[in-house]
């Protein structure tokens, strides 16, 4: 270690805490959802605004993978894609969505085609697209470091949905339980790639700066669904309304 460089395990314990301390299962509209207070309109306005986040995802990997030279990185990262989008004979996680939003009465091509989607939940999630695309690559893969916090959320949604929710079923929380196993093994590699490039105080500072900026997006498409459908109620023009997109 020289006299530039932290130690591995304090950057390590630094990013963790940015996840206790900002990740949105902390947020009252998770805990509304998974301990059963959601109205059924309030589910599907999450099922809605929530596609747009996972349609995004694959763009987000396609783009960061057209910057990257290494093809052990490439190679490591593009798994990410067909998580999302599938693979020859095998459901991605797009279409695992889309049987909720089915599960929750609402058409899967309505859904799909991003109608309804609120204002708020475009430019932060458009926003995190810009940034992958665009900043440094160890910004850009610190940026994925949400998923060392996601299997917990995971657990809590599968546990509390089935509980409290006629819709949920083992095939309908298909998504979820994918992702208990998905995204472990997807923030292995990520967070090791970070903790082997950010060198420098200044890289450590960038890297958290970049997952403090993606627990950001997360939090802020949550606050909009809040202020649209919880309190005080104001849907914004053009998004999702009760009775809009059923089946």
């Amino acid at each position: 270690m020289t006299e530039m460089t932290k130690p591995t395990s304090d950057f390590e314990a630094r990013l963790r805490r940015i996840g206790d301390e900002r990740y949105h299962d902390r947020h009252p509209f998770h805990r509304l959802l998974h301990g059963g207070g959601a109205t059924v309109d309030q589910v599907r306005a999450w099922v809605v605004n929530r596609w747009y986040y996972q349609s995004r995802i694959p763009m987000k990997d396609a783009a960061f993978m057209s910057r990257v030279e290494d093809p052990d990185l490439r190679r490591a990262w593009r798994s990410r894609i067909e998580d999302h989008d599938g693979a020859e004979g095998r459901e991605g996680g797009i279409r695992r969505w889309l049987r909720l939003a089915e599960a929750v009465g609402l058409d899967p091509d309505y859904v799909a085609s991003g109608a309804g989607v609120m204002p708020a939940t475009r430019f932060a999630v458009d926003a995190y697209v810009a940034y992958v695309r665009e900043r440094p690559l160890l910004q850009a893969v610190a940026s994925s470091l949400t998923e060392l916090f996601a299997p917990r959320i995971h657990a809590e949604r599968i546990a509390g949905l089935l509980e409290h929710y006629d819709f949920a079923t083992p095939e309908t929380m298909a998504y979820f339980r994918h992702r208990l196993t998905e995204a472990p093994k997807d923030v292995a590699f990520g967070l090791q790639w970070v903790l082997d490039h950010a060198r420098t105080p200044e890289d450590q500072d960038a890297a958290a700066a970049a997952l403090t900026f993606k627990t950001d997006v997360l939090w802020a498409q949550l606050d909009a669904l809040w202020h649209g459908y919880v309190e005080p109620g104001n849907i914004p023009p053009g998004a999702w309304r009760p009775g809009e997109g059923l089946r």
